[in-house]
């Protein structure tokens, strides 16, 4: 795929990267066996690159109250809201396989309220998604509402800074015209 299809903005060359950078994206491309197009688009700025993955994994590569499965459904959700095209996709292909349900991902992406998932689950994505969309109206009654499905602080703030950190992703998603890679279209199906 050339530079034009991955993104409206110039991408660096894998040979012309700095040496942690290019090593990360060679070990996700041995794990996935291509190269996801955001490790790719973002690398042209290579401290945001930096700072951009150190908080992604922070927020969803970590043991908590929120299952790894859980996580991607609030990134599924939250993007399509903002109608971000790369995430939608790409996550939408890792909420397959880390939910072992090929049709998940698709409901949460169409229409969470609709999803074959649980009240508890379905508070988290309210949540998630006013965080996403209309965050100044966030107040005690919204953060009571998922206790009362038994989140406790931590999932709360797990909860919002994930859909905080992917409203941010979406637009640059979107501000880059960043291609989804075709790999993910199959994934977990």
């Amino acid at each position: 795929m050339s530079a034009p299809d991955i993104s409206r903005f110039d991408v660096p060359a894998l040979a012309d990267m700095p040496e942690d950078i290019r090593a990360r994206i060679e070990a996700v491309q041995e794990k996935s066996g291509f190269v996801p197009n955001v490790f790719l688009a973002l690398a042209r700025r290579p401290d945001e690159f930096r700072a951009f993955f150190a908080h992604h994994d922070a927020l969803m590569e970590k043991d908590g109250g929120l299952s790894k499965a859980e996580r991607e459904m609030i990134v599924v959700a939250t993007s399509a809201a903002n109608s971000c095209q790369y995430c939608v996709v790409a996550h939408g292909a890792i909420l397959r396989i880390r939910a072992k349900n090929p049709l998940l991902a698709d409901q949460v992406a169409i229409n969470y309220r609709k999803a074959d998932i649980t009240p508890r689950q379905r508070a988290m994505l309210d949540f998630a998604m006013r965080v996403a969309l209309e965050s100044a109206t966030v107040d005690d009654a919204a953060i009571a509402a998922l206790t009362e499905h038994g989140f406790d602080a931590e999932d709360v703030w797990d909860i919002g800074a994930i859909a905080a950190f992917f409203a941010m992703s979406n637009r640059m998603a979107n501000l880059t015209a960043m291609r989804p890679n075709d790999e993910f279209y199959g994934m977990g199906r």
